[in-house]
């Protein structure tokens, strides 16, 4: 968990430190910090990197950084307090709706008002963090939804496995292809953060083409391949 302190999401560090095995905590200096440092993380895992901020200004510092994980199609899950519900439009403490700042550069942005649906809506960040075309989501917890108590069934299951190809989606590049004069393959990172290395690799030796390879995709085919482009 990459993190800033704040007072709005104690509980969280209370929920990370009491697990078992704990989930490490990772204090930073700046939200921004946090959230590229998950992205990093979900970048070199494969799994979903977390940042937790407080609300307001915790939250708005992490914006540009969760754009980032948006173009790169990153999974990100940022979880953030917010000022109460009972005090809502009182001006209370860093009282302000973070969902219209981050839902144009997310998958998904909403705030979670029942206690009771709080594990539920965690889970759910993180498994629509993994589904292609994957990216950060965002959930932010009122004052007193995240520092209530409540007893619910945990939620189960393996998250989302890397999703083959679309038929149609094949069959219109085999035509691409099969048209194309000078065909070159173009790698991307998204090759390597959906497991498809080896596939792609596959594709390149049997069609016989050229590859150029950027971000995370280089190393897909070794130095000095004969089809990579240098």
């Amino acid at each position: 968990m990459f993190t800033l302190s704040g007072g709005h999401v104690f509980p969280l560090y209370d929920a990370a430190v009491k697990a078992d095995p704990p989930l490490r905590l990772v204090d930073v200096r700046h939200e921004q910090t946090a959230v590229f440092a998950a992205e990093a993380t979900a970048r070199l895992t494969r799994a979903p990197g977390l940042a937790v901020v407080t609300a307001g200004p915790g939250v708005t510092n992490s914006v540009s950084a969760v754009t980032t994980a948006w173009f790169n199609g990153a999974p990100v899950v940022l979880l953030a307090g917010r000022a109460p519900d009972y005090l809502w439009g009182r001006g209370a403490l860093q009282e302000m709706d973070h969902v219209p700042l981050l839902a144009p550069v997310t998958k998904r942005a909403w705030t979670e008002h029942d206690k009771l649906s709080v594990a539920a809506s965690v889970d759910e960040a993180f498994r629509l963090a993994l589904t292609p075309h994957r990216g950060p989501v965002f959930c932010d917890f009122p004052l007193e939804t995240i520092y209530a108590q409540a007893e619910v069934e945990l939620p189960d299951g393996p998250m989302p496995a890397p999703a083959g190809p679309d038929a149609d989606d094949v069959a219109r590049i085999a035509a691409l292809l099969a048209a194309a004069r000078r065909p070159v393959l173009v790698l991307g990172s998204d090759v390597w953060l959906g497991g498809a290395e080896e596939a792609a690799r596959a594709a390149a030796e049997t069609l016989r083409l050229p590859v150029i390879t950027n971000g995370q995709a280089r190393g897909v085919l070794p130095r000095g391949h004969e089809l990579l482009v240098t």
